[in-house]
């Protein structure tokens, strides 16, 4: 190719890229004034059966007024809440939300509609839509929540014999023992099952010495991982809990963000 075809070419294609980019632009500005302006910190969390959840929306405007908010439930007769003229206003609200849910009225002036859902029951796993309306803005968010149930285990030794327990794990886990230098340990695990199909873990791997052992409790959903420490006769222990990709932020995310830009990039084919 000649020096001036190079040209030609590396010109057009500078201006196709310039084009683009402006295209994306004008896109990106079009979607931020049509789409919603409500937005969640957690679209997927994952609640532990019994105990209490709140799922996070609210609106990237911070102060609101003559707030609106409803959520809805896929597949639900009945509202699970609605807020409006500044108080609940529950007469179509499901039966199954009854006495279990409830907004914070003092965070709405600032665009905050979390939910808190008490004590969850695996029925309430299911889409859920969150919708704000004000003279302000609104708009609606979309939140897929799944359930387990999962505890730390416990740990024992005798006979130089450690011993992992715990009593709370659904879906049915696998678990695994490793060394602090990741290497699999022979460990032997047994499940019971209660009558509400939540499973009891108990696991057992020999030990003849004084070390840290790891064990791994986990399922599609929810992993736990815990660090033993056996001095002696004792063991210490340290746990912490990961969740799956699916769930791009953990539910102790405050829902009170402040966007001080957007990246808008869409992917043409």
């Amino acid at each position: 190719m000649s020096v001036l075809g190079r040209i030609i070419f590396y010109s057009m294609l500078a201006l196709i890229v310039a084009f683009a980019a402006i295209i994306i632009i004008i896109l990106c500005f079009a979607f931020s004034d049509s789409t919603s302006a409500v937005l969640s910190s957690n679209a997927a969390p994952i609640a532990n059966l019994g105990h209490d959840l709140l799922l996070s929306c609210y609106l990237l405007k911070q102060t609101v007024t003559s707030v609106s908010v409803t959520w809805e439930k896929k597949g639900l007769s009945g509202v699970v809440y609605n807020y409006k003229n500044g108080a609940a206003n529950l007469q179509d609200q499901s039966s199954q939300f009854k006495g279990r849910t409830q907004l914070f009225p003092e965070a709405l002036a600032t665009g905050n509609a979390s939910l808190l859902i008490r004590k969850v029951r695996k029925g309430d796993e299911g889409e859920y839509t969150c919708s704000i309306s004000s003279p302000e803005k609104g708009g609606t968010v979309n939140i897929h929540l799944r359930t387990a149930a999962y505890t730390a285990p416990t740990f024992t030794l005798s006979d130089s014999v450690l011993t992992a327990q715990a009593g709370r794990w659904f879906p049915k886990p696998n678990v695994t023992w490793l060394s602090v230098d990741d290497e699999v340990l022979e460990g032997v695990t047994n499940f019971s099952q209660s009558p509400n199909k939540i499973y009891s873990v108990t696991s057992k791997v020999p030990v003849n010495m004084d070390d840290s052992f790891i064990c791994r409790i986990e399922n599609d959903l929810v992993i736990s991982v815990s660090t033993a420490t056996v001095t002696g006769s004792s063991v210490s222990e340290d746990s912490y809990f990961t969740f799956s990709a699916a769930s791009s932020l953990l539910a102790s995310v405050p829902p009170s963000i402040t966007t001080t830009g957007v990246l808008c990039i869409y992917y043409l084919t």
